[in-house]
């Protein structure tokens, strides 16, 4: 059975049903409470989903907080939103900076580390998210994401940002032993790559690239091996 995020479910409701209850409810309460102290387990599951729903986007703390009910303190959605990482669930990727105190303090970047994870949580059909072009384009970042997320966990001299000032984006850059690639997700012929040229001409990265729309196929990078771009 396909995942609705990557190809069309005959039983859509019943597969989401089956990822939120038998899957994702299973990996928190066994993966993370049975094995780690978490004061506040319903905090933690709200921010897996708000985190989850985010995915691909950045979101301080603050505003996360604003959606809590019991909302703790930004330490502790820190220290949740590590714990959900080390589960393979849900990352929080830095803002890259040669600058270690001002990578630290930055936003987080939400990033699923399986598509499966948001369309157990969401609403969205596959019709309806090919309709809506900011949608898709986002659940094909998250897509990739996911993909470098999880090569990190192979190679842990890897390391994966996100990069932001002002107006200007890069979707992520990838850090191995000080070198540094760039990388801009297109999901269609609309848009120009400013962000992309601004980070390279701000930081001299080793490549800079396209994934998807006018560059590396997305079929084909999520095929490959994070250390083939070093290559």
């Amino acid at each position: 059975m396909d995942s609705p995020a990557m190809g069309k479910c005959p039983d859509e409701d019943r597969w989401k049903n089956y990822v939120r209850d038998a899957l994702l409810e299973t990996s928190i309460s066994k993966d993370i409470l049975m094995l780690t102290r978490v004061d506040k387990p319903a905090l933690m599951k709200r921010l897996f989903e708000i985190g989850s729903s985010y995915s691909g986007q950045v979101l301080s703390f603050t505003k996360v907080m604003g959606q809590l009910a019991d909302a703790g303190n930004t330490t502790t959605l820190a220290h949740y939103l590590e714990l959900l990482n080390e589960a393979g669930l849900l990352s929080g990727l830095e803002k890259y900076s040669p600058n270690l105190v001002r990578k630290r303090s930055s936003s987080p970047k939400f990033m699923v580390h399986n598509t499966a994870i948001m369309s157990g949580i969401s609403n969205e059909t596959m019709e309806t998210l090919q309709a809506d072009h900011r949608a898709w384009g986002r659940w094909v970042e998250s897509a990739v994401g996911a993909h470098l997320v999880n090569e990190t966990f192979k190679e842990r001299k890897v390391h994966v940002y996100y990069w932001r000032e002002g107006n200007n984006e890069v979707d992520f850059v990838v850090a191995y032993k000080k070198r540094i690639i760039a990388l801009e997700v297109k999901t269609s012929k609309v848009g120009g790559l400013t962000g992309l040229n601004s980070f390279t001409s701000a930081y001299h990265p080793e490549r800079s690239l396209v994934v998807g729309t006018g560059g590396i196929p997305l079929e084909d990078f999520l095929q490959m091996d994070l250390l083939d771009l070093y290559n």
